[in-house]
Formats: structure tokens, C-alpha cells, sequence
């Protein structure tokens, strides 16, 4: 579909011609001889481009400007200016034009012009999906959990996200502290500015200043040119310092300082730069246990540790499992294209008695291999990882003298059971009870009782 411009201007010969040469190029063309009838016609129907005079009656361009700006500013104006008024054009920039044309019209130049300013919009449209898109991805709703500890974990994030606070994430690897710094920073105040991860631990410690902070030509051998540090390059944003405990112990004086101070001195100058990011710090050491050792500063620890959010262990959040799951196999059927429906009970059973050591970047990987190796309906024990086939056999002799350890085995197998349940059948429980041959107040009652968190 051609893009529409409206060319607008008092003077008949200079509409016309305007607009000859723009149909020829392919363009939807219309055309007004004064500001107040292009209104009209653009609250009728937005135009791609309006390319107006400035000195028009009834409207002057600059009015129209105002107008189009507040109404459909996914409008760009062209304003068209005499070489004695180029303040006024200047001006009109200000107000938010998207470039200025001078008279008398050089053809070519306009249609340039018109062509870039087209590429603008069309890289501007695209950037606005990518970061609807980002924010979709990283919305709290793909953070999976319905257990209470994720519950928790998700009212933090929350409240967290609207602030401007430095935040500390700790939790074991795998347990996904990177999409929840993600998360916090898209439904944030800098959700417009970027995101920075930076891997503390994959930096050499000989250039790890500079990473961070960016050095000067010549400030030392290999400095070729300036580089901009990412302390830098994420200004107005968010800065993820993710393992953040592999900071050698001389930068962390100089990150600290960066953090009270809000800038940097690049390698090789005495110029401060000012910045201003947001910092969330990642880690899944114990920093208190790092900073009694006096391997962290005591002081860094507090500036980082504002408001910490602890991820717990699959294994504390077994409820999830069944969900994660789902998820996870809906994700990578898509992408391979296959129509599987489930798990069997056999499978979802040894996933939900797995020890998740690589937690949810583990879990993730064995059901996207399964994904791999299924050609049927349901994903069976055959196609997970063999480690994670349960045992034929249990020796239970060693467990038998645990207090009550028969009553809460049968607890979590109800538990397990029944979550997965719901989670199969898409948290209908009604189709769930007559599946488990149990009346619907039961199932609710067991909910209950089992303290199943269900959508």
C-alpha cells in the first residue's frame, strides 16, 4: 500500500507541480490550499506526511503543525519555507517538525527527503514492536509460579519495579534472576532506555575497568581508540550486574563510588562523565557470608542490597513444577513444529520427584529434549534424560524410622498428583473430580487441605 501525503499551500501552480512529481514516484497525493481545510481532511483521515507552506491564510504552517502533533503526531510534518524565514523553520523543528524544505523546491532533493523520512518511520514502528514485544516477553505473567513463594516473590517485583531502587538478587544458578531483572526494568520508569546485562564473571580482571567504565586512546596497549563503558552506554537505563561478587576488590571502590556519585572516570582521563542508570546486581554466593571474609566490601553490599529479592529452589516450589513444565513444552513444540498434548503420568511423576540441581534452566533443558525425541501424543519416561527415570526399586528401610514419614509421602504425592491434575486439564475442576473420581466438594476440600495453589 503506497504511503499518503498531503501537500499544503496557498500557491496553485507550486501544489501542483508538488504533487505531479510525488504521484510519479508512487505516492497517494492529496491536496490544500490553507491550513484549516488540511486539518479537516487530516482528522478525517491521517495522513502519512504532511509537507506544508509556512505562510499560508486561515492556518499558518506552524498551526497546523501544533494541531497534527497533538492529534495524530504518528503524522510527520514537512514544513516549506522561503530562505528569509529559516528561523521560523527552525522554530517549527522545535515544535516538532520532521525536517524543513527551502524555496524554491529542488524535486530530487525533496523526494530524498520524503524517502529517509519514510525509513525513519518505518525503523520507529519497528523499534516500538520490538519493545512491546520486550515487554510481553519479560511481563510478570511469563515468570512461572503459582506457588506462594512466587506469589511473594511477584508482589515484590511489583512494587519494586515502579521505584528507582538499587536491587540485589540472589538465588541459585538457574533460578532465573536474569528474567526477573528484566522484568523489573520493562515495567519500570526506564522501560524506553535500555537494558545492559554485563557478565561480571566472564570479565578479565586487566580490563574490567575499562568494560565498565571505557577508556581513552593511548591509555594503555591495545587502546586504539575511545571506548564508551557500559556504565555509559546504559545511561537513562538499567545496568544488570549479574555474579556480582566476581568484582575484583580495586573496582568495586571505584563502582561504589560511581553508584554515590552517579559518574565515571574513563582509563586514561581525570574527566568525570556523568551517568545516570539504575543498578540491579545479581549473585549466587551468600554476600554477607563474601563481605565477613573480605572477599566484598561491606560498604558496596549495602548500596547494592536496597531491596533484595531471594529466588527459592525448585525444590521449594515443587507446585510449579507442573506448570513449568507445560510451559516449557508449549514453548519448544512451537518451535519444532510438533503437536504434542502432554506429559504422561509416568513423566510428570519423575519430574516432580527430580532433585533439579541446574533448577529451572535444567528443568527447561530436559523437557525441551524430550520435545527433541517425542513423535507421540504425550511425552513418556523414554523420553526424558535417564537420569531422571525413578528407580525400580526403593529401599525404604532407611526412611521407615522418620516421624511421620509415611503420612507426609502420601501428603506429597496427593500434592504432586492432583497439582498436576489441574495443570493438565487447564485448572477445570470439574473435569478434574470426575477424573479422579472424587465429588467436587472433595477436590475442593482436598485443595484446601493440601494448600494447592490453583489458577
Amino acid at each position: 500500500m503506497s504511503k499518503s501525503i498531503l501537500v499544503v499551500d496557498d500557491e496553485q501552480i507550486i501544489r501542483e507541480s508538488l504533487s505531479f512529481v510525488l504521484k510519479n514516484e508512487g505516492f497517494t497525493v492529496a491536496e490544500s490550499s490553507n491550513g484549516k481545510e488540511a486539518l479537516e481532511r487530516q482528522e478525517a483521515e491521517p495522513f502519512d506526511i504532511i509537507i506544508t507552506d509556512i505562510e499560508m491564510p486561515h492556518m499558518k504552517g506552524v498551526e497546523l503543525l501544533k494541531h497534527v502533533r497533538q492529534r495524530t503526531p504518528q503524522t510527520s510534518v514537512i514544513i516549506v519555507t522561503a530562505f528569509g524565514s529559516v528561523e521560523t523553520a527552525i522554530a517549527a523543528l522545535r515544535e516538532g517538525a520532521a525536517d524543513y524544505i527551502l524555496k524554491p523546491l529542488n524535486f530530487d532533493d525533496v523526494i530524498c527527503r520524503i524517502k529517509k523520512l519514510l525509513e525513519y518511520q518505518a525503523l520507529a514502528v519497528e523499534n516500538s514492536m520490538l519493545r512491546q514485544e520486550l515487554q510481553r516477553t519479560y511481563d510478570f505473567d511469563h515468570i512461572i509460579g503459582q506457588s506462594f513463594s512466587m506469589k511473594r516473590i511477584f508482589n515484590v517485583i511489583a512494587r519494586i519495579a515502579k521505584s528507582d531502587g538499587t536491587v540485589l538478587i540472589t538465588g541459585k544458578s538457574g533460578t532465573g534472576k536474569e528474567l526477573v531483572a528484566r522484568a523489573i526494568h520493562y515495567h519500570g520508569p526506564r522501560h524506553e532506555k535500555r537494558f545492559v546485562p554485563i557478565n561480571c564473571g566472564a570479565i578479565v580482571d586487566t580490563l574490567f575497568e575499562s568494560e565498565l567504565f571505557g577508556h581513552k586512546k593511548g591509555s594503555f596497549t591495545g587502546a586504539t581508540m575511545d571506548k564508551e563503558g557500559l556504565l555509559k552506554v546504559a545511561d537513562g537505563g538499567t545496568v544488570f550486574l549479574d555474579e556480582v561478587s566476581e568484582i575484583p576488590m580495586p573496582l568495586q571502590v571505584k563502582l561504589l563510588r560511581a553508584l554515590e556519585q552517579k559518574e565515571i572516570t574513563p582509563v586514561g582521563t581525570t574527566d568525570p562523565i556523568i551517568v545516570d542508570v539504575r543498578i540491579i546486581a545479581a549473585t549466587n554466593r551468600d554476600l554477607r557470608k563474601e563481605v565477613e571474609a573480605g572477599k566484598f566490601r561491606d560498604d558496596l553490599y549495602y548500596r547494592l542490597n536496597v531491596v533484595e529479592i531471594d529466588l527459592p529452589s525448585l525444590k521449594d516450589r515443587t507446585d510449579d513444577i507442573p506448570l513449568l513444565a507445560e510451559h516449557f513444552l508449549d514453548l519448544h513444540k512451537r518451535h519444532m513444529n510438533k503437536p504434542i498434548k502432554g506429559f504422561s503420568n509416568d513423566a510428570m511423576r519423575a519430574l516432580l520427584q527430580n532433585h533439579w540441581k541446574g533448577e529451572v534452566r535444567e528443568l527447561e533443558n530436559a523437557v525441551e529434549r524430550a520435545v527433541i525425541f517425542c513423535d507421540e501424543d504425550l511425552i513418556g519416561l523414554e523420553h526424558l534424560p535417564e537420569y531422571i527415570h525413578p528407580a525400580e526399586t526403593a529401599d525404604i528401610s532407611s526412611d521407615a524410622s522418620s516421624t511421620g514419614a509415611l503420612k507426609e509421602a502420601v501428603r506429597t504425592f496427593e500434592r504432586q498428583f492432583i497439582q498436576q491434575a489441574l495443570a493438565s486439564h487447564g485448572y477445570n475442576k470439574e473435569a478434574v473430580a470426575k477424573i479422579l473420581d472424587v465429588s467436587l466438594s472433595s477436590l475442593y476440600r482436598k485443595i484446601e487441605e493440601l494448600q494447592i495453589h490453583s489458577r
